[in-house]
C-alpha cells in the first residue's frame, strides 16, 4: 500500500501547481482558460531543452515559468485588447503553442534520461527516487502556495480577486480590469508551465502532446478539493486545491489497481468532473425535497 501511496502523493503534489494555476483563472478570475493545455507542455519543453543543454534545473524551471507567463499575456491581450472571448482566446493561444512547443524541442519528444534534474540533486543526498520526488513536491508546493497566499493579500492581488468577483465594482474604484485580467492569466500560466517542467523531469521526458486533458485534470482537482475540503477562506481554498490534486491522483491510482484500462482514464476524469460540478444541483434538489416533506 505504501509503495502505491508515496508515488501517488508525490505526483499529486507536482500536479497541484497546475491545479493552482487553473484555480486562479477558473475561480479567482472566473475565466475558463484553455491556454493551460499549451502552457503545460511549453514548460516541459523549455525545461527539457535547457536541461539537455546543461543549464541548472532551477534556472530551467524559472525560464519555463517565464515562457508560461508570456503565453498567458498573449491570451490576456487577445481577450482584453482585441475583445476576443476568453474561452476562444485561450483556444487560439493553445493551438499556436503546439507549433511553438515543436519549435522549442525540435521534435515531438525529448528524453531526459541520464540528464541531471531537480530530483537528481535531492537523490544525491541518499534518498530514493520516490522520496526525492516527494521532497521536491512538498517544497515546491509549500513555496508557491505561500507565495500565492502572500501575493493575493496585497493590494494588486486583492484587485485581481475583485475583478473576478465584481468587475463593475472594481472598475468604479478606478482599477484597470484589463491589467488585472492579464496579470491573473500571467500568474496562472506561469504556475502551469512550472508544473509541466517538474512533471517532465519526474517522468524523464517532455512530449508535445502531454498537455491534452490538462484543463480537465486541473478542474477535477479544484472541484474535488472544494467538495471534500471546503472553501471557507482563500487560504482554505488553496489548501483544498492541493489536497484535491492529491486525492484525484489517489482515485486514479485506485481505479487503475482495480483493473480500469489506462485508455479509459480521460473518460473517467470527464465523468468525475461532471458529477462534481453537478453536486451543488443534487444537494439543492435533496434539500428542496426535504423541505417539501
Amino acid at each position: 500500500m505504501i509503495d502505491l501511496l508515496l508515488p501517488t502523493v508525490s505526483q499529486g503534489l507536482l500536479w497541484s501547481l497546475m491545479a493552482l494555476g487553473v484555480y486562479l483563472t477558473y475561480r479567482v478570475l472566473d475565466i475558463a482558460d484553455l491556454t493551460v493545455e499549451g502552457t503545460f507542455p511549453l514548460g516541459a519543453a523549455v525545461a527539457a531543452e535547457m536541461l539537455i543543454k546543461g543549464f541548472n534545473p532551477v534556472v530551467a524551471i524559472f525560464v519555463a515559468g517565464i515562457a508560461g507567463a508570456l503565453a498567458g499575456i498573449v491570451t490576456g491581450l487577445l481577450h482584453t485588447k482585441l475583445k476576443i472571448p476568453a474561452l476562444l482566446a485561450g483556444i487560439l493561444t493553445m493551438i499556436a503553442l503546439y507549433s511553438v512547443n515543436l519549435r522549442v524541442m525540435g521534435k515531438a519528444n525529448l528524453s531526459l534520461l541520464r540528464v541531471d534534474t531537480a530530483f537528481t540533486f535531492v537523490k544525491n543526498m541518499g534518498l530514493t527516487n520516490t522520496m526525492s520526488v516527494l521532497v521536491v513536491g512538498i517544497i515546491s508546493t509549500l513555496f508557491f502556495s505561500l507565495l500565492i497566499y502572500w501575493f493575493f493579500g496585497t493590494e494588486i492581488g486583492a484587485a485581481i480577486r475583485a475583478t473576478g468577483f465584481n468587475p463593475q465594482m472594481i472598475r468604479a474604484q478606478g482599477v484597470n480590469t484589463n491589467f488585472t485580467i492579464v496579470l491573473g492569466l500571467l500568474l496562472s500560466n506561469a504556475l502551469v508551465a512550472i508544473s509541466g517542467a517538474f512533471i517532465a523531469q519526474s517522468n524523464g521526458f517532455a512530449d508535445v502532446g502531454m498537455g491534452v486533458g490538462t484543463i480537465v485534470i486541473g478542474l477535477a482537482s479544484v472541484i474535488i478539493g472544494e467538495v471534500l475540503f471546503g472553501t471557507r477562506s482563500f487560504k482554505n481554498s488553496l489548501i483544498s486545491v492541493v489536497l484535491g490534486s492529491v486525492t484525484y491522483r489517489i482515485v486514479i491510482a485506485v481505479v487503475l489497481q482495480m483493473g480500469m484500462p489506462p485508455n479509459d482514464l480521460k473518460l473517467f476524469t470527464a465523468v468525475l468532473v461532471a458529477l462534481a460540478l453537478a453536486m451543488p444541483m443534487f444537494k439543492g434538489k435533496i434539500k428542496a425535497r426535504k423541505v417539501a416533506e
